[in-house]
């Protein structure tokens, strides 16, 4: 099987690079391409520019918001002209009201790419869309970490309100009545030196989730995130899924992590000795907290939990997809990716295997991944997007790593818009 896989992956490759949109047919977002294209080329103007967005929401006026703008590119040396004009209409009261709201209006645009609404209501339209198009959404509440009870109480509740919309508004439960949940936003005592203490603070709030999706046949899946957490939120989940046996839930399987292949060991050892009715979804994803991870660890002394080579964490990423789908029934298979390579590669092996295209789920995020969604979509893939949601504030920390890695040098994203060639962006890493 493994020599016909790189013929397959470059077939299937070529057949859902062929299936993106017509960049001409998107002006709008052509000019987003644009702008990203302008802040990836340059590192000190993408960190005016993202300094920005994170502090737009504590800008009291259209003046204050132009003062900060200006503040911030006032340390990029190397200025494009567009910027250069942004800088002279900061010299007037008038100018810079004028600034504050082309750049408030900028933001705005630029976060509903990412985020689909201030609720799961205000999102359904955009939702929609996305099910008529027979591409599955998960919907995610956004927030970080909470640091209070009332916070984390606040949280669960929107949690269970949006599983009732959800259940409520999907066509089919499988296109929509799907939540993301984070541990981290269900409890603020969360700690490595007191781990039981967060699981159990956290539990008594999933505990009723996890209920109310197995009574709606809504699906729960539970977001992993930083390397500090993942122990508790392992040992969290299936501790409640025990407890739960006929819900279906999910759990994230993180590439970026030197340790994956022994977590996936657990979870696969898990399942064998669980007596659920409903296989765990596992989601494997790349990664997002790249850079703190590494700083976190070289401040204690500590190596790296995390691969710092990009081809490392690709040939990762393809061994963990391998081994996953070769352990179904066992497990449900999602595959969160936006690099065509990964995907093709997914849907390769799968097929070689003798597996459907049906058999496997792709996810990407919404904002990132719309091209490739969908593509697959129309070739009969069961694809998902991934849609956050919540108010600006809460979204900024999210924006700006989505932006972070929409621009990255290393991004595939990033390659593609370069114009690297399709044979080079399919290789093997």
């Amino acid at each position: 099987m493994a020599s016909n896989l790189e013929p397959e992956v470059h077939e299937i490759g070529r057949s859902l690079a062929a299936g993106f949109p017509s960049r001409s047919r998107h002006p709008v977002r052509t000019l987003d391409d644009k702008a990203m294209e302008l802040s990836s080329s340059d590192a000190e103007l993408r960190a005016a520019l993202f300094r920005f967005v994170d502090v737009t929401p504590a800008c009291a006026s259209l003046d204050d918001l132009a003062t900060h703008l200006a503040g911030f590119l006032d340390e990029v040396h190397e200025r494009p002209p567009s910027i250069g004009a942004a800088m002279r209409m900061s010299h007037t009261k008038a100018g810079r009201v004028a600034l504050g709201a082309a750049a408030a209006a900028g933001v705005r645009h630029m976060a509903h790419r990412f985020i689909a609404g201030a609720t799961p209501k205000d999102a359904l339209g955009d939702l929609r869309a996305l099910w008529r198009a027979r591409i599955g959404t998960s919907v995610d509440l956004l927030g970080e970490a909470t640091v209070t009870q009332a916070e984390a109480d606040r949280y669960a509740e929107r949690c269970g309100d949006a599983l009732e919309t959800l259940a409520a508004a999907a066509p089919e439960p499988e296109l929509g009545a799907n939540l993301s949940v984070k541990v981290t936003a269900l409890t603020p005592l969360l700690r490595p030196d007191a781990p039981e203490l967060g699981r159990e603070d956290a539990a008594r709030r999933l505990r009723p989730l996890m209920s109310r999706a197995r009574e709606l046949g809504a699906h729960l899946h539970i977001d992993m995130e930083s390397v500090d957490s993942l122990e508790t939120t392992t040992e969290l989940v299936f501790e409640l899924l025990e407890e739960e046996p006929a819900v279906s839930a999910g759990i994230v399987l993180q590439a970026y992590l030197r340790e994956s292949p022994a977590q996936l060991d657990r979870i696969l050892e898990w399942s064998r000795a669980s007596a659920r009715e409903t296989p765990l979804v596992v989601r494997l994803v790349k990664g997002a907290y790249w850079d703190h991870e590494v700083v976190e660890a070289r401040q204690q002394g500590w190596s790296p939990p995390v691969f710092e080579v990009k081809a490392e964490c690709d040939r990762n990423f393809e061994e963990l997809t391998r081994r996953l789908l070769d352990a179904r029934p066992l497990v449900r298979v999602a595959i969160a990716s936006h690099n065509l390579r990964s995907v093709s590669h997914a849907i390769a092996w799968n097929r070689l295997g003798g597996g459907e295209d049906s058999d496997l789920e792709l996810q990407v995020l919404r904002g990132l991944g719309d091209d490739l969604a969908q593509s697959l979509a129309r070739s009969g893939s069961r694809v998902r997007a991934y849609c956050p949601v919540g108010e600006l504030v809460a979204g900024m920390a999210y924006l700006v790593r989505r932006l972070l890695e929409n621009t990255s040098n290393e991004s595939f994203l990033h390659e593609q818009a370069r114009g690297v060639a399709l044979d080079e962006l399919l290789a093997a890493p």
